[in-house]
């Protein structure tokens, strides 16, 4: 996660805004993974708004192929959120 944060860094969303959402996403996907190894859901709940800033620019640029592979992520988040706080 480290990593990906420090690279937000550089790849601003103003200066490129593909390659931010791309990481953003990837960033989800660490975010995810650590969760599912987690009992808590601060993680999941990182992964979504993660995920939930990538779309606001693969919608924007017309990133159909991003947009999906983006939202399924965030579906499997959601599922995992959902099931989870369902048994606290």
């Amino acid at each position: 996660m480290t990593a990906y944060r420090e690279a937000l860094k550089e790849r601003t969303r103003e200066r490129v805004p593909l390659a931010w959402a791309m990481t953003q996403n990837n960033l989800g996907n660490a975010l995810l993974s650590l969760g599912e190894r987690e009992s808590g859901v601060a993680s999941l709940e990182e992964a979504v708004a993660a995920y939930n800033a990538a779309l606001t620019i693969f919608v924007q640029a017309g990133a159909d192929y991003y947009n999906r592979i983006c939202r399924t992520n965030r579906n499997r988040v959601l599922v995992q959120l959902t099931q989870r706080k369902g048994h606290t």
